[in-house]
């Protein structure tokens, strides 16, 4: 047997250990010791990057449905209509109120003017009933002299009075605009959009259905990009930070993924003392609302050391596990062994059955063959 040359590194928990190598079939490999902060699995579930309940804003029926659960929309694209009639009616008997206000602005402009270049008081009869020429050149003078009238007073209050009239008129045209935006901040209301490209996840309604304000209509999310979200306990929590990598095992078939720390949240919850933290999953090797388990490192628990194999090692005999242990002669026996983790780069550790320093067959094939009497059985 000739051992392994290709040399490798080794990650387990926060230790690097060097001159792992894999082999090819019949290649022996020599048992080493990894040391390492030991990693607890905590579960945690698949959700969305991004995900939002859409509710009825207005009560009415329900008119329009984009889709069903699985539809995939773009952004900005109609998910859901109820039914505006009354409110569109309302706009248009507002819409009449602007012009009607519109024309009352415009003629208090006018009278303003005509009353700058032409006022009434100069046009206004005498008191004494006299024909108008003979009033302008004797009455008038004759009643501004004795004090009876001030015809400066009366165009002032005039002036004033058009130019009250104008403001009367804006102030109703504003109000008016008010009640346009808020009518049409409610037919906005009566429509469902997508806030961003996703799909329908539940819907709660169908077409025809009667809704009340704040009733869910629809879940929709962005299902391109997944996390898991954990409970990590808060003794744990001083070991992470954002953008470090983990590794995640994901249902059904326990696949080991990388995982990224993407959120930590500021506080803990108060009866569970625990963290809720974010994983960024790659895209495409999960669903969301699937189960997953997250292996964070617990640097609180003293360091531990097992021997590390690679997992091609291995031989299962029904559920027992077993390796081909080289002994001194050359020749490979069968023992049993206590597998434990999975490491990245195609490597396990053995909690018990084997010491470092042992030769083990990397890759044992069909023809190797030992009995199983003479095996050395594992320290339980």
């Amino acid at each position: 047997m000739k051992n392994a040359s290709a040399a490798c590194m080794l990650v387990l928990g926060a230790a690097v250990i060097p001159g792992l190598a894999f082999a090819d079939a019949g290649e022996s490999f020599v048992v080493q010791q990894a040391q390492g902060a030991p990693t607890v699995s905590l579960g945690g579930t698949v959700v969305p990057y991004k995900e939002v309940t859409l509710s009825a804003q207005l009560p009415g029926r329900v008119t329009y449905l984009a889709g069903r659960e699985g539809d995939g929309f773009d952004e900005s694209k109609l998910l859901v209509a109820i039914g505006d009639e009354e409110l569109v009616a309302k706009r248009r008997a507002i819409l009449a109120q602007m012009a009607s206000a519109d024309a009352q602005l415009r003629n208090a402009g006018v009278q303003y003017t005509r009353e700058i270049y032409s006022p009434q008081s100069r046009n206004a009869p005498g008191g004494m009933g006299l024909p108008n020429l003979f009033d302008q050149m004797f009455t008038r003078p004759v009643e501004s002299f004795i004090g009876d009238r001030d015809h400066g007073t009366e165009r002032s209050a005039d002036i004033y009075a058009s130019g009250i009239q104008i403001q009367e008129a804006q102030s109703a045209m504003m109000r008016l605009q008010a009640e346009l935006q808020a009518l049409d901040s409610k037919i906005r209301d009566a429509r469902s959009i997508s806030p961003f490209k996703g799909v329908i996840v539940k819907k709660f309604i169908e077409v025809g259905d009667t809704v009340q304000p704040g009733q869910p209509l629809l879940n929709f999310a962005d299902v391109e990009y997944l996390q898991v979200e954990v409970d990590v306990p808060a003794r744990l929590r001083p070991g992470l930070r954002e953008g470090e990598m983990l590794q995640a095992e994901i249902d059904p078939s326990n696949r080991r993924v990388p995982v990224r720390v993407a959120q930590i949240f500021p506080m803990a919850d108060p009866q569970r003392h625990t963290v809720k933290i974010k994983f960024d999953l790659p895209q495409g090797v999960s669903e969301p609302g699937m189960y997953a388990k997250v292996l964070v490192p617990d640097f609180n628990a003293p360091a531990r050391s097992s021997p590390v194999i690679p997992a091609t090692a291995v031989r299962y005999n029904g559920s027992l596990p077993g390796v081909y242990v080289l002994t001194d002669s050359g020749e490979p026996q069968l023992r049993l062994i206590r597998v434990g983790e999975e490491l990245s780069g195609g490597f396990i550790t053995v909690l018990s059955g084997l010491r470092a320093g042992e030769r083990v067959l990397a890759n044992p094939g069909s023809r190797v063959t030992a009995g199983w009497a003479k095996g050395v059985t594992p320290d339980h």
